[in-house]
């Protein structure tokens, strides 16, 4: 017999003595909870949650206890226009769902709608089918894990994706390759230390589906952008080794993690749900409150708003909305250990009624949370709604991805063009951007390469993208990269081609490592990963986007690793802004510098020619004594005049692996090669790095 229970906390929990339910919707009239078998095949009970509080529809069930498996129907007016889509013939997964019962399969009986009958609603049962939750019981014992909190100005953030990283691994053990315990595995762990990693950054681990339109051509949505589950990590990415459910591998992963130094963030989708549009199926959030949960257009309510691209919009507007992206962001900070999250599409959660606010509750909830506030928050500061371009404009403490450095510096290098100016405005954190809005240095995240587009192999090889395995005639994916192929179209054995790609791509990881701000690598790209041209790899979950660890490139390797370790040891730029005042030795913080020595001003900023300058570095974030970055973004050597003193070059991009033992006097040339950077250290430096 179900009881009243309590409307909290929402979701499914078992207190030692029985299950209690609470299940939002502000519109629904009666809601059900149905029991089934272990298996989740045949429905063995069905209960009509008893009381109403607030929006929050309750009850207790005594003696019931973990495993037991459920789904939600919720009764309610089917009414379209209005927003309204109730449809009890539909078997909906709690959105608080833990752990989830059955494997989703495209089927017509999970649509709401029947498109056959004028769009009315569709009588057909899918409770046979339907995805179902498990109630679960969540006692660990982290033995002493904790957050690391590791300082911003020593974070070196890595996109990864969990399968791919180690699917193809031959360190990893095979059971594990391609999981969570493979992420945790020595091998792997050993890669990410020795580079000099301190944080991963995961695509997509929450519970997702994949599009009706992939598994029709025989694809899947690899990325996983498409989450249905928030609070549930994907069995798919899990082993099971040891019988160990998806949660227990995800913590213990974590842990392992943890125990070396390494932090670790999600990527996470708060922004839309798998559920896409007005033809899309009744699997959770449509079924429960739809008019609640979606931003519905207000004169048009039978559609959706569609800010992230993907047929609906999360309405953050609402306050069980934005309680569940909170509830979620808890979880995983508090029952899962996670250091912090970069938020999809970001401008959605800050969305009101007339567009983004950095003031929005969403902001205001977090800035105040104490678990969540000392965590780091990373945004991807844009959606495709009205005035969804927002690189700069988040609250403080917020890193942003900064598409204005990856675009920069990709048309510097590789195009060879954009002049001095644009380089040095966004290797000193785009100042430009984030200063006037009272921002750190470091909320800029400094970027050439992610998950999404050209790998950094790709980028200087391929002038064409090449996404015909996409299924869309080779249609979708960006088709302004700042790429370039130097003469030959993809793989090739001409030398003068190799060294050209090879100093390009130097001279941007140099760039990313080294430049004021949070660099972040994309995984694979300290080796040489490629996607075969392929820029869109977003439904690819196969060799394209699997690291190859066979295939690499031992000198990039040992030239990422030293610009890493350059970076932690020196930090070229502190995490402040440079004004160009003289300290009391008459040194300035910060000065440019032409290729003869002398201050560089005014109009020589913009020229488009002779894209060679100098920045010596008086005040560097963690050397004591000056620094001197040369830049040559132009194919010809060109002499440099150094500065008076003593100094020593301590990394050379027109190296394969970075080093030089070069050091003298100053006020003679130093010829930097052409698409190249130098760094030198004055006399008295004290810099261990690695010469592998």
């Amino acid at each position: 017999m179900m009881q009243r229970g309590h409307p909290w906390p929402m979701g499914a929990h078992w207190d030692g003595q029985g299950v209690n339910f609470a299940v939002f919707s502000a519109h629904a009239q009666r809601i059900e909870v149905c029991l089934f078998d272990e298996a989740g095949q045949h429905e063995v009970a069905r209960h009509a949650l008893p009381a109403h509080s607030h929006d929050v529809w309750h009850g207790y069930l005594p003696e019931a206890a973990p495993g037991l498996v459920y789904g939600l129907r919720a009764h309610g007016p089917w009414r379209p226009e209005r927003g309204h889509r109730f449809n009890p013939n539909k078997l909906l997964l709690d959105p608080y769902a833990r752990e989830v019962v059955g494997r989703f399969r495209w089927a017509p009986e999970h649509f709401g709608a029947d498109p056959q009958h004028g769009g009315h609603m569709d009588g057909r049962d899918n409770g046979a089918t339907a995805l179902k939750a498990r109630v679960v019981e969540d006692r660990v014992d982290w033995r002493g894990d904790r957050h690391l909190h590791i300082p911003i100005e020593q974070t070196v953030l890595c996109e990864l994706h969990v399968k791919g990283f180690t699917r193809q691994h031959p360190g990893v053990p095979e059971a594990l390759r391609g999981t969570y315990a493979g992420l945790a595995s020595d091998a792997a762990i050993a890669h990410l230390k020795h580079l000099g990693i301190t944080a991963v950054d995961l695509l997509p681990v929450h519970l997702h589906v994949d599009e009706q339109r992939l598994v029709q051509m025989g694809l899947s949505n690899y990325w996983g952008y498409n989450s249905l589950g928030f609070f549930c990590p994907d069995p798919a990415l899990a082993s099971g080794y040891g019988r160990n459910s998806p949660r227990d591998e995800f913590r213990a992963m974590v842990a392992r993690l943890h125990e070396h130094g390494i932090e670790v963030i999600l990527d996470v989708v708060y922004n839309h749900t798998a559920e896409g549009d007005e033809h899309g199926p009744t699997l959770s959030f449509r079924g429960l409150d739809n008019a609640s949960y979606y931003r519905l257009p207000p004169h048009a309510r039978s559609h959706y708003e569609n800010h992230s691209g993907c047929g609906n919009t999360l309405d953050i507007r609402h306050p069980r909305v934005l309680q569940m992206v909170l509830d979620s962001l808890r979880y995983w900070a508090g029952e899962m250990h996670v250091d912090g999250f970069r938020f999809d599409l970001a401008p959605v959660l800050g969305r009101g009624d007339h567009g983004f606010d950095r003031h929005a509750a969403f902001f205001t909830a977090l800035a105040q949370d104490p678990l969540l506030s000392r965590l780091k928050m990373i945004a991807e500061p844009w959606d495709i709604g009205p005035g969804g371009y927002q690189v700069g404009g988040f609250p403080g403490g917020w890193l942003e991805w900064n598409d204005r450095f990856r675009d920069t510096m990709r048309a510097f290098w590789v195009e060879g063009s954009h002049t001095r100016g644009d380089y040095a405005q966004r290797l000193c954190a785009s100042s430009d951007i984030f200063q006037p809005r009272g921002r750190s240095p470091f909320d800029s995240v400094n970027y050439v390469v992610s998950h999404d587009g050209f790998t950094l192999a790709d980028l200087v090889s391929y002038a064409d993208k090449h996404n015909q395995a996409n299924g869309e005639h080779n249609r979708d994916g960006h088709g302004h990269n700042h790429n370039a192929n130097f003469g030959v179209e993809g793989p090739t054995d001409d030398t003068d081609v190799l060294a050209t790609r090879g100093r390009v791509r130097r001279a941007l990881l140099a760039s990313t490592l080294l430049a004021q701000g949070t660099p972040m690598l994309a995984a694979g790209d300290e080796f040489g990963h490629s996607q075969g041209g392929n820029n869109n790899p977003y439904c690819q979950d196969n060799p394209t986007t699997w690291l190859d660890w066979t295939q690499i490139d031992a000198e990039l390797l040992a030239f990422t690793r030293r610009l890493i370790a350059l970076r932690q040891q020196a930090l070229p730029f502190a995490n402040r802004w440079y004004d160009g005042l003289p300290n009391r030795h008459g040194l300035q913080d910060v000065t440019w510098l032409r290729v003869n020595g002398s201050e560089l001003h005014g109009d020589e900023w913009r020229r488009p020619d002779g894209r060679a300058f100098g920045c010596l570095i008086g005040r560097a974030g963690r050397s004591e004594v000056p620094l001197l970055l040369l830049v040559n973004g132009d194919a010809p050597d060109v002499d440099f005049m150094l500065p008076g003193g003593v100094w020593e070059a301590v990394l050379d991009t027109s190296h394969p692996r970075g080093h030089t033992d070069w050091h003298g006097q100053g006020q003679v040339p130093f010829r930097v090669g052409g698409r190249s950077l130098v760094l030198l250290a004055a006399a008295g430096h004290d810099l261990d790095l690695p010469k592998d």
